[in-house]
């Protein structure tokens, strides 16, 4: 059984940078997509990023540029990194993994698991 657990979401000011991260246990890791979606109070919950068939990345327009997705492999660990954070970022991050097809790399229900969640805070 698969299992995704997000850390290192903090708070931060508008401008700065914090890398959130999300193990994954219980399968082979080189077999799944993973991606990031995040979902700020009152909003509905949006994509992020996803590395997708292990070398294809995806971002979505309001973050290309500032944020970064990438993998250790000897961890079985995803990162993102978030740099130039400004208070529209602010949300609960959540990691996904599965294997969607290329249609649906960027929607929740393409994905099998998802994790429970990391606040991050940026105030201006």
């Amino acid at each position: 059984q698969v299992q995704l657990v997000e850390s290192g979401g903090d708070w931060v000011q508008a401008g700065g940078s914090l890398r959130v991260s999300c193990v994954i246990s219980g399968e082979t890791f080189r077999s799944y997509d993973v991606a990031w979606f995040r979902q700020a109070p009152g909003q509905e919950r949006e994509f992020v990023a996803a590395r997708w068939r292990r070398n294809r990345l995806f971002y979505v327009d309001s973050v290309k540029g500032r944020f970064f997705i990438s993998s250790d492999n000897a961890d079985h660990t995803v990162h993102l990194q978030m740099d130039n954070l400004q208070p529209d970022d602010t949300a609960v991050y959540y990691c996904a993994a599965g294997k969607p097809i290329l249609s649906s790399v960027r929607t929740w229900g393409g994905y099998r698991v998802w994790g429970q969640g990391t606040q991050v805070t940026v105030s201006s």
